[in-house]
């Protein structure tokens, strides 16, 4: 008889194919993948963007593949990438409530630490993974589209392939980090509530209001702390000298929200009286 030890419950490859076998994984992970393809598709038919006064990356996110990797990072940051982020770690753990299953899980027995530990190291795997695809199927989809070539910035001027992919390989890391709060959130919302909906729909909503008080000029440098402020900063690394201020400060708001927000989920799920 084999005997009981901690280290041996949910282990984590059991935990990735049971969230991997999750309709909303693959609905999200399909729709990640194909997205690229359909904005190919959309520029094709509809020719390619004229400059509206404003330069911006979609004046030349038909340039190269490259410069359609950007352009599809820059349309899905705001939003789609949030989504996907709120839907693997809010569901994770508040959908275990839903289906009734979490205090089997907990009788199996698996201390709660490491059963909470478990879904979220899963979790943020998953959502890396979908950050990750979204700029790598772009760069398929870009160089069958439009070719492979230097980077053009819509302000003028290029960037050479050699220099662009360490450049793209810095936006992707802070794409990842800005996305850490929005993970946060939505962990800390799946072990409040025993609704998946609730807890994706809650991190979502809190970043469009977010979005909207950063809007508002008044609030002056106190929109400095909203979580959302620095989201897009990774444009700075498509200066002809990479401006790191930006990205230092929101590395830093993001990482300090995603602690606290990581620790009030243990610390609630610690004592939650789990009735389902």
């Amino acid at each position: 008889m084999t005997a009981y030890h901690v280290r041996r419950t949910l282990p984590l490859r059991v935990e990735a194919v049971r969230q991997f076998r999750r309709r909303r994984t693959l609905v999200a992970f399909a729709f990640l993948l194909v997205l690229p393809w359909v904005l190919v598709a959309a520029f094709k038919i509809g020719g390619d963007p004229g400059p509206d006064g404003v330069p911006s990356l979609v004046d030349v996110a038909t340039s190269s593949a490259l410069n359609f990797a950007l352009f599809a990072l820059f349309v899905s940051t705001g939003f789609l990438l949030v989504v996907a982020v709120a839907l693997f770690c809010g569901d994770t753990v508040a959908s275990e409530a839903g289906w009734s299953s979490l205090r089997y899980l907990l009788a199996a027995p698996v201390p709660r630490a490491r059963l909470l530990r478990q879904k979220l190291i899963v979790a943020l795997s998953y959502a890396v993974v979908a950050v990750v695809s979204l700029p790598l199927m772009s760069l398929v989809a870009g160089t069958a589209g439009f070719g492979w070539g230097d980077v053009e910035l819509p302000t003028g001027g290029t960037v050479p392939v050699s220099t662009a992919l360490g450049r793209m390989a810095i936006i992707i890391g802070y794409s990842l980090v800005a996305q850490l709060v929005v993970a946060a959130l939505a962990f800390l919302l799946s072990v409040t509530t025993d609704s998946p909906l609730g807890a994706v729909g809650g991190a979502v909503g809190l970043v469009i209001v977010s979005n909207i008080l950063d809007a508002v000029t008044a609030l002056g440098s106190w929109r400095d702390f909203l979580p959302t402020h620095w989201m897009y900063s990774w444009m700075d690394a498509l200066q002809p000298e990479i401006q790191w201020a930006g990205m230092a400060k929101g590395a830093a708001i993001s990482v300090s929200y995603a602690a606290v927000l990581f620790a009030l989920a243990f610390r609630r799920f610690r004592t939650r009286d789990i009735v389902s």
